[in-house]
Parts: structure tokens; sequence; C-alpha cells
């Protein structure tokens, strides 16, 4: 019987089977699962975030006397911001629960384009209204957040032989 069910395990997982063979033991867990935590609720935080600006953006251009050169630049950039958000915030997840250096590192790398535009709807627009500049604020503290624990995770992902 156990022949069977080693000849099963060697068929259907045969990397899986060869690492126990040689290590004798099973990988240890290091993906942060507080970091997970911080992505998955930065990833509903931006959702909210984009729709704000954008009715916030509907309102400037309203009511305040915003040039429309200005304000279409502003919102052609928030749609790109979008996309590196969603593509930071992929990456970040996928590296954390792989436990793979390489997407965390994009996920950081993309942190920096993140946050000058987070800095940049938070100081250099047009007309800046308090509320973007609360909830701005509330996105780089998430920023700095996610920058700690992705230093901590990649850290320990760099501990561990990968084989």
């Amino acid at each position: 019987m156990g022949g069977v069910l080693q000849g099963a395990l060697n068929f259907s997982f045969p990397r899986f089977a060869q690492q126990a063979r040689v290590l004798g033991k099973r990988r240890a867990v290091l993906s942060s699962t507080p970091l997970e935590i911080l992505l998955f609720l930065n990833g509903w935080y931006y959702a909210t975030y984009f729709l704000l600006e954008i009715l916030i953006f509907v309102y400037k251009g309203l009511i305040l006397p915003y040039p429309t050169a200005n304000l279409t630049l502003d919102i052609v950039m928030l749609f790109l911001y979008l996309g590196i958000e969603v593509i930071r915030i992929f990456y970040g997840s996928k590296g954390n629960l792989l436990q793979r250096k390489m997407p965390l590192t994009i996920s950081l790398g993309l942190m920096i384009p993140a946050a000058v535009m987070a800095v940049y709807y938070l100081l250099l627009q047009t007309y800046v209204l308090r509320l973007e500049a609360i909830v701005n604020i509330i996105l780089l503290v998430f920023y700095a957040l996610e920058l700690l624990l992705s230093i901590v995770a990649l850290m320990s992902f760099s501990r561990v032989e990968t084989y």
C-alpha cells in the first residue's frame, strides 16, 4: 500500500515528493499575514479613493474655475495611477503569498510612482480640497506600512534557500 501511495505522490507531485525526501520536512510558511491584510485593505481603499476622486473632479469642474487642460491632465493621471496601483497590489499580493522576491520587489518599485502620485494629488493639483488631503494622507500611511512590511517579508524570503 505504501508503494502505491508513494508512486501516486511521485506521479502527481514529483517536485514535492523529491523535496519531501530531500528535506524530510515541510517548508516553513514565510508569507506575511499583516502585509496581505494591508494589501487587501489597500485595494478596497484605493477603489473607494478612485471613485471619490472622480466625483471630486466632477465637482471641481462644475463649481470651481478649473482650467480644462489641468482638469484633463489630472483625470488622465488618475487613470494611470489606477493602473499602477492595481499592478502594484497584484504583484505585492502574489509575491507575498508565493513567497517570491521578484514580484514583491516589483511591487516595491511601483510604490515609488504610486507615492509620487499621492503626493501630487495631495500638494500639486490646481485645487486641493481638504477631503482630498485627508484621503491622500491615509493612502501615504498605507504606503509607509506596506513598505515596512514588504521589506520585512523580503528579508524573511531571502534567509531561506529555495529548491
